[in-house]
């Protein structure tokens, strides 16, 4: 018999890394890669995993987040166990606050476990780019007949001190946590590597019950997974570490590597972008037997117009998505998301262009990310003097230049003319 499965995705942080991308938005709802936003990784990873019950736990600026819920995931099978929930913080923690951290999330929710009574409970981030069979992991689970299950990426130990680092012994079981720690120890058999917790779980129920409540009475807890739960149940459960780099995905040569992508700076971001225009990129986003979804919207085609010397509409090692138009204006190895037109000797390069932005005749962009619904006037530059774009615009110390929008029009001044 097949184990039963809710799944819970953690979707309400802030990004405060990527702002101003998450000055209006939470991070899981930022675009990438044209049409997606970054929720639909880890919403595509479950279902393609036949994980139908699905609660979306939203907090921060969650409007953009709930509107692309509403438009790509809302279904209802002919079971009651499909479905894809957003779901607010329910006050139910003492002194009726907001989500203080991952445990009080689900704890906050966790008449929703107990109505469902399933076998097991899968917690998934929605801060990453990354595609995962979920099945193998609960596989995994079930023949090392764990309690607990995390998820882990292999890193060089170098960058030991970013992330939260997880010890294991020759088996693969966990015996030790360490966060952000340099000296952290290394894989076992490979001194060069160390294991970078992902932050996705897989809990048999009755454990996760369990600690949920000790944990709410604890008032030295921070109400943390990683900070809290995880360590304090080392030598008590049966815990174990998921290499993520043995997962498969159907449909995937042989060899490919997994993905897995923290975009939580602009520079991450705007690079693992940008690797979707190459020609073999890291990320696959055309296997058909692990689609990734998004919401349907009802574009035209991407259309490419004149034809003539300085008047040339064309797109070269780019993406251009569904709806926009270049106008006779020229774009190279750069993102286009929906909606975008590119006028008359415009010229944008290296660039990340979100939906409904107006590209003005013979302006000219490059190494920037332009917000959805910004209007470049006729002959404006971004990216070519940075000191200018500094006076408007945020600018990262690597100089990729970052312009918001947003809003139903958004104009920049003549002062980048």
């Amino acid at each position: 018999m097949q184990a039963r499965v809710l799944a819970f995705v953690l979707a309400g942080g802030k990004g405060t890394r990527l702002y101003p991308l998450t000055k209006e938005r939470a991070k899981p709802a930022v675009p990438f890669g044209g049409r997606y936003r970054i929720v639909d990784f880890v919403l595509s990873n479950l279902v393609n995993s036949e994980i139908y019950s699905i609660y979306v736990l939203v907090q921060f600026k969650s409007q953009s987040l709930l509107q692309h819920l509403r438009d790509g995931w809302e279904f209802s099978g002919v079971l009651k166990s499909q479905f894809v929930i957003p779901v607010p913080a329910q006050m139910r923690s003492e002194g009726e606050a907001w989500y203080r951290g991952t445990a009080d999330a689900i704890y906050q929710n966790v008449n929703l476990i107990e109505q469902s009574n399933p076998h097991l409970v899968v917690i998934f981030g929605a801060d990453h780019i990354y595609r995962m069979n979920i099945r193998a992991m609960i596989e995994y689970h079930a023949d090392k007949r764990a309690e607990v299950t995390v998820a882990a990426y292999p890193v060089p130990k170098e960058l030991a001190s970013e992330f939260g680092v997880i010890e294991t012994d020759e088996e693969g079981r966990i015996i030790g946590f360490h966060e952000k720690k340099a000296d952290a120890p290394t894989m076992p058999g490979d001194p060069t590597r160390v294991l970078a917790s992902m932050g996705n779980y897989v809990f048999s129920t009755n454990t996760l019950l369990r600690e949920l409540y000790a944990d709410a009475k604890n008032d030295r807890s921070v109400h943390d997974f990683g900070r809290d739960i995880l360590p304090s149940l080392v030598g008590r459960s049966a815990m174990y570490a998921y290499d993520f780099q043995t997962n498969r995905i159907l449909g995937d040569p042989a060899d490919q590597q997994a993905y897995w992508r923290d975009v939580g700076t602009i520079e991450a971001y705007y690079d693992a972008n940008l690797d979707l225009k190459t020609v073999s990129p890291s990320l696959n986003l055309y296997n058909r037997n692990w689609p990734l979804r998004t919401a349907g919207y009802e574009d035209p085609p991407a259309k490419f117009v004149f034809d003539e010397d300085g008047r040339r509409g064309e797109a070269i090692d780019s993406i251009v998505c569904g709806g926009s138009i270049l106008s006779g204006g020229v774009v190279r190895n750069s993102i286009i998301g929906r909606g975008v037109k590119v006028h008359t000797g415009a010229v944008v390069e290296d660039s990340v262009i979100f939906d409904n932005c107006d590209i003005g005749r013979k302006s000219k962009i490059r190494r920037a990310i332009l917000d959805k619904n910004v209007r470049v006037p006729e002959g404006a530059t971004i990216g070519y003097d940075l000191e200018k774009d500094r006076l408007q615009h945020h600018v990262t110390e690597t100089g990729i230049v970052v312009v918001e929008g947003f809003r139903s029009t958004v104009e920049i001044s003549k002062m980048t003319l």
